[in-house]
Parts: structure tokens; sequence; C-alpha cells
């Protein structure tokens, strides 16, 4: 697994889609990233601090120490830190930039694979900047800025608006076509779904400085993640 950034404190990496972030409740879902991490690098040095959806990859934190763990996990808790994602949506969306309002909750009548649905009474506050980055023939390129950070937020989002995620088997079931996908960061081993965190910008749980991750472009093998402390 290749080590984007890493300090005393914190490690980042990039997720490929399809794997867990961490292990299911059954022996079928047992691999996972943090499994993986922890057999290379030992149990006490891979701390869990956020996650990402089994189908979407790219850019994940782990702590190396409780203390940082604890002061990262606040920033996320405390909606501290940046989050850009890059998707792949079906059809040509209106406009080139807005906000996407609209509270989930989990569909509890479906829970393999769980999926969430929008909910104005009942739901959790979500909300999603959008600006379009390309557009294509039957696909438009969106940059993705979620304020919270809702379970499955962004994929419903994009389905909610009429504009469903690319190979996303839940909410674009009803969509799937044959189509070529144009190059994008979306592209890590094993995606299906065209959905990937490329940024996260955050103040260092213990040097308090500015820190920011970006994964490197994936048409480039040479390119390094760009870090700003």
């Amino acid at each position: 697994m290749k080590i984007l950034f890493e300090d005393e404190h914190l490690f980042a990496v990039a997720k490929p889609g399809g794997l867990l972030t961490v292990p299911g409740r059954t022996p079928e879902k047992a691999d996972s990233l943090i499994s993986r991490l922890k057999a290379e690098r030992g149990e006490d040095q891979v701390l869990l601090v956020h996650r990402l959806d089994r189908d979407t990859s790219g850019l994940i934190l782990f702590a190396k120490t409780r203390d940082a763990q604890k002061g990262l996990g606040l920033r996320f808790e405390r909606r501290q830190v940046e989050k850009e994602y890059h998707a792949l949506v079906h059809g040509a969306v209106q406009g080139e930039e807005g906000w996407i309002h609209a509270p989930l909750k989990k569909d509890w009548t479906r829970n393999d694979p769980p999926v969430y649905i929008v909910d104005t009474e009942k739901g959790k506050a979500a909300s999603t900047y959008w600006q379009v980055m390309g557009r294509f023939a039957s696909c438009t390129v969106l940059r993705l800025l979620p304020e919270t950070g809702r379970s499955h937020q962004l994929r419903v989002h994009c389905q909610f608006c009429g504009h469903p995620i690319v190979g996303d088997l839940i909410y674009a079931a009803d969509v799937q076509e044959d189509m070529e996908i144009p190059p994008g960061r979306w592209a890590l081993p094993g995606a299906s779904l065209c959905l990937t965190a490329v940024r996260l910008r955050f103040r260092h749980p213990v040097e308090a400085e500015w820190v920011e991750i970006c994964l490197p472009d994936i048409q480039s093998d040479d390119s390094d993640p760009i870090l700003f402390g």
C-alpha cells in the first residue's frame, strides 16, 4: 500500500475501490484496508480516524498515536477538515455550480448493502457544494465538497439531483449502460464507482500547522502528492 504522506503522528494512503475500510461482521468481509495496514505496520501503528465507503476510492487518514487519533477525530467531528471528491455522474448537469441541501436517513428495510434515502422530516442535515469540472457526451465530471459527512452522502445527493454517479450499483442501478469512461482520478485499481476522495486539508492534530494532501494524478505514476505544511 503506497503511503502518500507520513510523519511521526499520522499517515495517509489511497484506498482502492471495492475494499472495506474496516472489517465487516461476517468472515467474507474480513479483508479491509486497516487489516492490511496493521499486518504490514503493526497493530499499535494504525489507528482509525475516519472511513470511506467500500466502493469509494481515494485518500484516507490513519493516526499513529492516541493523541493524534483524538485530535483528528475531533476535527472531523467538528467539520474542521476540508474534503474534496471528484465524481463522474450520468447526464448533463445544468449550471456550473451550486449547493445540495437534502437531509438523509438510513433505509432500515434494506441492510445488505446499507441504503440511505432523502427524508426531509426525519433525516439528518446534509449539505454538499458541487462544481462542474468537465463535460462529455453522456456524463459530467463534478468537484464535490461535502459540508457534512453523512454515510453515502455524495452518492445519494447526486441521485437526488437526477445525476447518479457512474458505476454506483446501489443508486444508479436503473441507469447502468455501456459507456466509455473518460480518464479521471476515480480510475484507481479496483474502482467501479466513479467517486474518489482527492484532497484533505486540516490543522495538524499535534503541531497545529495546516496540512493539505492531494491525490497524485493517476495518469502519472511518478507524480508526488501535494503537501503543504
